[in-house]
């Protein structure tokens, strides 16, 4: 595969800026909303009190917003999920990002995941699922189990991480999950993406979306320098 080449503007389209510490506040979510209208990012990514804020500020300018579900553990109900889904839906968010059970995952209960992530998906209404994977915490076996899970689900994304646990995207991962899900399915990288090089290695892995908070130092081609997560 020829290394990707992208104009700035073509690299943000595959952009979902992203902001959930749980210190974030209102003013935060502004600023946030304004560099993803700036720069034309695919998305805002927030967690799910913000949603109706970040969607009146992103009303007429093409920027979706995604909200996160059961973050960032997974391990709630799915009852729970499916709620917080509803919420997000009714709030405006175009996208969800839902995290898996990952305990379950590891039992082996593959009919209650399914179950949980096709509750998800039905409660999203006909807009994209992403399911979190947190790969880092997963043998290659259960990546692979997992991404079929999610094909299988009407989930429309594969993601590799929330950025709160030990690990986050590797290029490894993200050529797993594409090569388990096939050429059409959505395979988002987040986690520790942090300047251009990184993000255009995810994209050549194959990636169809970056998750990310260092959105644009990578657009402008400059390592991002400042701590934090995802």
């Amino acid at each position: 595969m020829d290394k990707p080449t992208l104009s700035p503007a073509q690299l943000a389209a595959y952009i979902d800026h992203t902001l959930l510490k749980a210190d974030a506040t209102a003013k935060d979510i502004e600023k946030l909303c304004a560099e993803a209208r700036e720069h034309r990012f695919y998305s805002v990514c927030v967690n799910g009190s913000r949603v109706r804020q970040a969607r009146h500020l992103l009303d007429d300018t093409g920027v979706k917003v995604a909200c996160v579900v059961g973050f960032p553990l997974g391990a709630m109900s799915g009852d729970a999920k499916r709620f917080e889904t509803e919420a997000a839906i009714d709030d405006g968010a175009h996208e969800i990002d839902v995290v898996i059970n990952v305990g379950l995952l590891k039992d082996g209960e593959d009919n209650l995941i399914l179950r949980e992530l096709r509750d998800v998906a039905e409660a999203a209404d006909e807009r994209p699922v992403k399911v979190i994977l947190e790969a880092c915490l997963l043998t290659n076996d259960e990546k692979i189990r997992a991404c079929q899970l999610v094909v299988e689900s009407g989930a429309r994304f594969v993601k590799t991480s929330t950025g709160f646990s030990h690990g986050g995207a590797t290029v490894a991962d993200v050529k797993l999950f594409r090569e388990t899900v096939g050429p059409k399915f959505g395979v988002k990288a987040s986690g520790g993406i942090r300047d251009t090089k990184t993000a255009l290695a995810m994209i050549e892995a194959g990636a169809t979306r970056l998750g990310t908070s260092a959105s644009i130092a990578i657009v402008k081609g400059v390592a991002e320098d400042k701590p934090g997560v995802y």
